[in-house]
């Protein structure tokens, strides 16, 4: 009886044994082991929560920052992210004190912690704006925000030559809507034109704070991190109300990527005091440097509408993968996970593998998933109620307690690291590895 191939290849090497890919594309490894901060890594984060708007009608300021002991515990808490094996993190320095007036800034804090970040090696994703600004610009209702807001961010990115990746302003849609919409932040309306007003101001600021930015790093990458919604209607019959408002959770990323909205969102923002001259500018086109469009999941940001009118929480009825599919599809962007995590600490563990699920099925599909984060390292205040209200409620949704011992979910993530901390951004990705070149114009082929 004739040999067999493989008769043939044992006999010529041994045990017929196949060599991996060591000489392709992957490398010949699987992925696994903590993140090396390789370029070419899939960008594992946790971040620091910073959020500082002001309720009680601009009297009192929720500076989480304050709120959760990070500036006694700043060093710790870089500790923290490197002891973690993390080398990433999302990170937003307290604009609200630091811009002290036009040209004036305070940088005691901000010098000192970014000086430890770089020694320690950690890529920081520098938050711009995260819900707040400085007394003496008012609210988000004052329309000279934007050029202020990018004198800022040109100090900053000259203060710091050396950061690549920014957020100018975080979740401009949340941003806005709380803020002038939901009546709880900063200007506390609750109408359509404010609304739109807020809405316009902080699109504006982040375009040109972007602009300032990669004037400055034209390689720059611009991690817009805006928050993943859907509300469902458990009725036969859907209501116009809320088909627009699914549609308005585009509404920020349509403006900054100058992706031209749907109609009736288009007759919204005329028909509540957007100018056709500020319609044309917003969609001129989009912004310089590398664009990566970060989606926010929590089970609380999906809804049901039930019959009654009353709402409750949908979560994971579609998930992060559903519904940042959709925004995918819409702007063909690279996608970030930017932020999750979930109240209860002893669910933790199993919301961070769901979420990592959503990632992995995201990847698989095709499209280019650069990084995933758990929000925050420690856990928060009043975030149940939005920080409506000081009652100082603890939020155990961090990777480490108040104390900074760790929770459940802290283990659960250096699993998760060691078993995919080294995988590429997209399969074979040494080939497509994040170089210094400058950003080019995007042309639709």
């Amino acid at each position: 009886m004739p040999k067999g191939f493989l008769d043939i290849v044992k006999n010529v090497h041994q045990n017929g044994s196949n060599a991996g890919d060591e000489y392709g594309g992957a490398a010949g490894k699987d992925g696994s082991g903590p993140p090396t901060g390789s370029s070419g890594n899939f960008m594992f984060a946790t971040g620091i929560e910073c959020s500082y708007p002001t309720i009680d009608q601009g009297r009192t300021r929720r500076d989480q920052l304050e709120e959760c002991g990070h500036y006694e515990h700043w060093r710790r808490d870089l500790a923290l992210v490197k002891e973690m094996g993390l080398r990433v993190l999302r990170y937003g320095l307290p604009y609200y004190s630091m811009h002290q007036g036009p040209g004036r800034y305070d940088w005691s804090f901000a010098d000192e912690v970014m000086a430890e970040m770089r020694r320690l090696e950690i890529t920081p994703i520098l938050d711009l704006l995260h819900f707040g600004v400085p007394d003496w610009l008012g609210n988000f209702q004052n329309p000279e925000i934007p050029l202020h807001f990018a004198d800022y961010a040109e100090a900053v990115a000259k203060r710091y030559p050396w950061v690549r990746y920014w957020t100018p302003v975080n979740e401009i849609f949340v941003t806005a809507r709380i803020s002038a919409k939901d009546g709880v932040w900063n200007e506390q309306r609750r109408d359509d034109r404010s609304f739109v007003t807020a809405m316009k101001h902080l699109v504006a600021a982040s375009i040109l704070a972007n602009q300032r930015i990669a004037h400055l790093r034209p390689d720059c990458v611009i991690v817009q991190s805006e928050s993943a919604e859907y509300t469902h209607e458990a009725r036969a019959e859907v209501s116009r109300e809320v088909t627009l408002q699914n549609k308005l959770n585009f509404l920020s990323l349509d403006l900054l990527y100058a992706v031209p909205p749907d109609t009736d969102v288009g007759i919204y923002l005329l028909d509540n005091g957007m100018t056709r001259e500020e319609y044309d500018w917003f969609l001129v086109g989009e912004p310089p440097g590398y664009q990566v469009m970060g989606n926010d999941y929590y089970g609380r940001n999906e809804h049901i509408l039930l019959p009654d009118g009353t709402m409750m929480h949908g979560e994971d009825v579609l998930g992060w993968y559903q519904i940042t599919r959709r925004f995918y599809e819409r702007y063909k962007k690279p996608v970030m996970h930017t932020e999750t995590n979930t109240f209860n600490a002893d669910l933790a563990p199993a919301w961070l593998w769901k979420q990592w699920i959503n990632v992995l099925r995201m990847r698989q599909d095709g499209v280019p998933v650069l990084g995933f984060t758990w929000y925050s390292l420690v856990d928060q205040i009043d975030w149940d109620i939005e920080l409506g209200e000081k009652k100082g409620v603890v939020n155990a949704c961090g990777l480490y307690d108040l104390n900074r011992q760790p929770r459940p979910v802290q283990r659960a993530y250096r699993q998760l690291l060691e078993a995919f901390g080294q995988i590429t951004i997209v399969p074979h990705g040494e080939m497509f590895e994040i170089g210094d070149r400058p950003a080019t114009l995007k042309v639709e082929v």
